[in-house]
């Protein structure tokens, strides 16, 4: 049985794949990460703050509004809070290409060109085998149109794709008013993958102290749908690879993205909850499925149930909505059945 995939032009032994997070800030992490049969490793990312706090541009993202709302400034974390530098970044991505096999992934974060296209060179010098540019932006200027943020997102990917022979990916979440023309546009900017979809963090309010502050929360199976959703659409309809995260955490996750058209499957919260042991498991289970289903290769049922193979195309758009509203019934005392 073949479990190999192709993404970004890397051959990798199966379709799983650790996402950013801070399982890989460290060499020993990264080494438990391959042991436990990772396929390739996306390191956390090193943010736009880190490298360019200091820039005009960056500082503009920063204070706007900051007069008006007497929390801005204070919310957002001083420099020294950052526990890892852009050299020790760059160390470990040398320090890791050096100590595992698999391929290594850096991970930019921010929300302008900057210092990006400085700093992927450098990841490259390093040694990194791909870059995953993480726009984290969410636009509250009402007088910035949608086709600015969208432009914005376009010329961060230009001007780090003039800068690099290695292959890019972008990370963006799912909130422009056409996502498929959106996907177009970054695949005719350079781009390699798109990775669907990021989880913007929203804080919560703290009742107790007045204030404003991060709440993390993990992700459920439940959030596999939207980027299911749009990897089906989109496969076969731009000419790029296409990376699932959010809501993997067992082998059917992994299936269902394959058959939606994703080369791999990105894992996060799963491996921060059950540790990076989780890979080898669902791997082992995804490829008694396949034996069971007689399926040869991953290659063989990837983009199956997409939008352009499946028999019933309407499904992900207006018919499923019709559909799933005209399914519920409910029994006589209100409940759902």
């Amino acid at each position: 049985m073949d479990l190999t995939t192709r993404y970004m032009g890397m051959t990798l032994k199966h379709p799983v794949v650790p996402s950013a997070s801070p399982l890989s800030k460290n060499l020993d992490s990264i080494r438990r990460l391959e042991d436990a049969d990772a396929a390739a490793v996306v390191m956390f990312s090193l943010f736009e703050e880190q490298i360019t706090a200091e820039s005009e541009q960056l500082d503009h993202y920063l204070t706007y509004g900051t007069d008006s709302f007497a929390e801005a400034l204070s919310y957002f974390p001083d420099q020294s809070e950052y526990k890892v530098g852009p050299d020790e970044y760059l160390n470990l991505i040398s320090q890791a290409k050096e100590a595992v096999d698999i391929p290594i992934i850096a991970s930019l974060n921010g929300v302008s060109a900057g210092g990006w296209t400085t700093y992927a060179r450098m990841m490259e010098q390093a040694g990194a085998d791909g870059l995953e540019l993480n726009v984290y932006y969410i636009p509250t200027d009402t007088s910035m149109a949608g086709a600015e943020v969208e432009q914005m997102y376009v010329d961060v990917l230009r001007d780090v794709r003039q800068n690099v022979t290695i292959p890019v990916s972008v990370k963006l979440g799912p909130y422009f008013s056409s996502m498929a023309h959106m996907a177009r546009r970054l695949s005719e900017a350079g781009a390699d993958a798109l990775v669907l979809f990021n989880r913007f963090y929203q804080p919560d309010f703290d009742l107790a102290n007045l204030e404003v502050k991060p709440q993390l929360n993990l992700s459920t199976s439940l959030e596999l749908r939207l980027p299911l959703t749009w990897t089906a659409i989109l496969y076969g309809r731009v000419p790029l690879d296409l990376a699932i995260t959010s809501g993997v955490h067992t082998h059917e996750d992994v299936l269902k993205a394959m058959m939606a058209g994703a080369s791999i499957a990105q894992t996060c919260s799963e491996l921060l909850e059950r540790g990076p042991g989780r890979v080898k498991e669902i791997v082992s289970s995804m490829a008694a499925w396949m034996e069971e289903c007689e399926y040869e290769s991953v290659a063989q049922m990837r983009g199956s149930m997409s939008q352009l193979h499946v028999a019933e195309p309407a499904a992900f758009v207006r018919a499923n909505y019709a559909k799933t509203l005209g399914s519920y019934q409910e029994d006589p005392t209100g409940r759902l059945l």
